[in-house]
């Protein structure tokens, strides 16, 4: 069993802390609510991130931003960390950020792993996590024990940067997916379609995605999803206005022709800017009801 510091118990970071403590790991935790840090059962609560990581065989990240993650590892994980830890940052951020903390922490002796996420909070409480995971095949290899308590697929995706590229990919696609499958089904609406019909045909037919066959948007429709719940957030669509700006900066950098992507994004920004960012991100299904054609 390792002893971890885990750092971010955010929504995603409880259940993450959580199901490592039930496996047996030793886990000691900070956040700035340390409020919601002691409601953890079987973690203990540091006073500060160096309580936290200090000593620890391994250091787990979950933060909002790469500006976070930067500050918090240069300023109190690298200075405090156990001779030769291994870091495994969760956040989501930029490529270039994941790149260069990587460097930094080799040079101090560290294997550092930018490890982003898929599976919302759910597959945090639940364990059923995917990983995707940029860094050496050394590091991979330490925290696979981890990973696999806290998710159900990690997969090597390449060196550093490589896990946070991939979650932009990712992330993109999504957004685009589900402003495809919300159209689909708000024409259906006006054409005056069952929506379980579509759902039937679809589901099963060259229109099948994710977004529709297990996240559709239209309620009462397949599985149980946020849109049953009054779209309450298990990805918040501020999370995913964040990712896709990390895809068009990673786009613009790269050359890489991505319409669809920028399309995307200026749909969840303006969700967001209409007050809806703690809304679900299938909720933009509301946007395209509300548009003319």
């Amino acid at each position: 069993m390792a002893s971890i510091g885990f750092i971010g118990i955010g929504n995603m970071g409880a259940g993450m802390a959580r199901n490592l403590a039930k496996a047996g790991h030793a886990v000691t935790v900070f956040d700035l609510d340390m409020e919601k840090a002691k409601t953890i059962e079987g973690v203990s609560v540091a006073a500060s991130t160096a309580d936290a990581v200090s000593g620890a065989q391994m250091v787990i990240t979950m933060l909002p931003a790469g500006k976070a993650v930067a500050a918090v590892y240069r300023g109190e994980v690298f200075p405090n960390a156990a001779d030769g830890a291994l870091f495994i940052d969760c956040s989501t951020i930029d490529v270039e950020t994941a790149r260069v903390l990587a460097e930094e922490a080799a040079a101090k002796g560290h294997a550092m792993l930018d490890a982003p996420v898929s599976g919302g909070v759910a597959g945090a409480e639940a364990g059923t996590l995917a990983f995707m995971v940029g860094g050496s095949a050394e590091g991979f290899a330490r925290a696979a024990p981890l990973l696999d308590v806290m998710g159900a697929k990690a997969v090597h995706c390449g060196d550093a940067g490589a896990g946070q590229g991939v979650k932009i990919c990712n992330n993109m696609m999504l957004a685009i997916q589900m402003i495809s499958v919300a159209e689909g089904f708000v024409l259906a609406e006006k054409l005056g379609l069952d929506p379980q019909k579509l759902f039937d045909v679809s589901s099963a037919a060259s229109a099948q995605c994710w977004s529709l066959t297990t996240y559709c948007p239209m309620p009462e429709v397949g599985p149980q999803t946020s849109a049953d719940n009054g779209y309450k957030p298990g990805f918040a669509a501020a999370l995913m206005h964040k990712d896709l700006g990390l895809a068009m900066e990673a786009a613009q950098a790269s050359g890489a022709g991505t319409a669809f992507g920028q399309a995307a994004f200026d749909a969840y920004a303006a969700m967001v800017e209409r007050g809806e960012a703690d809304m679900d991100f299938s909720g933009i299904i509301k946007a395209v009801r509300a548009a003319k054609g």
